[in-house]
C-alpha cells in the first residue's frame, strides 16, 4: 500500500536520480573532487583550510574522514555537499558540476540529492519528530500531499526504529533517538549520498554504537555515506578511511584499522 500510494511521486524523482547518477553507472565515481582548495581571508593574509584535495568516492562506499581538529574535515564535507564553495578546483557529484552552480541552484540540488546529519541534530524544537522528518519533503516538493509526506516519514522512522515516538517533540526523546530522527530526516528525499559531520560526537559510547549500526545497515542497502569522526573504533569499521592533516590528504585506506592517535580530538 505504501509503495502504491507513492508510486507516481517517486517516478519523477527516480527519473531525475537516474540521470544524475548516469556517470556512476558508466563506471565514473559518484563523487569526484579535483584539486579542491579553500582559502579564508584574514588580516594576515589567506589561510588555506584545504590545499588541493583529490578524492573519488564510489557509489555504496562508507568513507570515514579522520584527522586532528583543524585538519579540514568539516570543510571538506561542506565542499561535497555544496554548503560552502571552493576557492578553486572541481566538484562533480553524479553528472552535476557542483562548483559551477549558483547559490540557489546548489540549494535546490542539495535538498533533493544530499542528506546532511549534524553532531547536534539541528531538529526544530517546535515540530514533532514526524514533522521534522517531513520538512525536507516540503522544501523539495517531491511528495505532493500531507498524507504522502506523513506516510513517508513514518516509514523512515520505522527504518531507524523510532516510529513509536513520531508525535513527540524532540525534547521528549533521548539524544540517541534525536540522532535517529536526524538520520530519518536526511533520508527523506532518498538522497544520492549522506554526509554526517561527527554524528556520534555528542553521544555516549553505547548510543554511538547503536547509531553507527544504523549507518552500517544503510550502506548494506546501497547508500553512500561520508562520515567525519574522531572515534577510531568506529573509523576502523568503515569500508574506507581518509586521513587529513593541515588541509592535505595524508592517507586513503581501504578496509584496515588505523593506528591509535591518527584522529585525535
Amino acid at each position: 500500500m505504501y509503495r502504491e500510494t507513492l508510486m507516481a511521486t517517486h517516478r519523477v524523482q527516480t527519473e531525475q536520480r537516474a540521470a544524475e547518477a548516469a556517470g556512476a553507472a558508466n563506471g565514473q565515481p559518484l563523487i569526484d573532487l579535483a584539486q579542491i582548495k579553500k582559502a579564508y581571508r584574514t588580516p594576515a593574509g589567506d589561510v588555506y583550510a584545504l590545499k588541493g584535495i583529490d578524492l573519488k568516492v564510489e557509489q555504496g562506499e562508507f568513507v570515514g574522514i579522520v584527522g586532528k581538529s583543524g585538519a579540514g574535515k568539516s570543510t571538506l564535507v561542506n565542499m561535497v555537499t555544496g554548503i560552502d564553495k571552493p576557492t578553486s578546483g572541481r566538484i562533480h557529484v553524479g553528472t552535476q558540476a557542483v562548483h559551477e552552480m549558483s547559490e540557489d541552484q546548489v540549494a535546490g540540488w542539495r535538498g533533493r540529492n544530499v542528506g546532511v546529519i549534524f553532531q547536534f541534530f539541528q531538529l526544530l524544537p517546535m515540530l514533532t519528530v514526524a514533522e521534522n522528518v517531513m520538512l525536507p519533503m516540503d522544501f523539495a516538493g517531491l511528495y505532493k500531499s500531507p498524507k504522502e509526506r506523513r506516510e513517508r516519514a513514518l516509514h523512515l522512522l520505522e527504518q531507524v526504529e523510532i516510529a513509536e515516538h513520531a508525535d513527540k517533540l524532540p525534547s521528549a526523546v533521548s539524544g540517541g533517538q534525536r540522532q535517529r530522527v536526524a538520520i530519518a530526516r536526511a533520508l527523506a528525499n532518498d538522497p544520492m549520498f549522506l554526509a554526517a559531520d561527527e554524528p556520534t560526537g555528542n553521544l555516549d559510547s553505547k548510543t554511538a554504537e547503536a547509531v553507527f549500526r544504523v549507518f552500517e545497515k544503510l550502506v548494506d542497502e546501497g547508500k553512500t555515506i561520508l562520515m567525519v569522526t574522531h572515534d577510531m573504533d568506529l573509523a576502523s569499521r568503515v569500508t574506507r578511511t581518509v586521513n587529513l592533516a593541515d588541509g592535505e590528504l595524508l592517507d586513503d585506506l581501504g578496509r584496515q584499522r588505523l593506528p591509535r592517535g591518527a584522529a585525535d580530538a
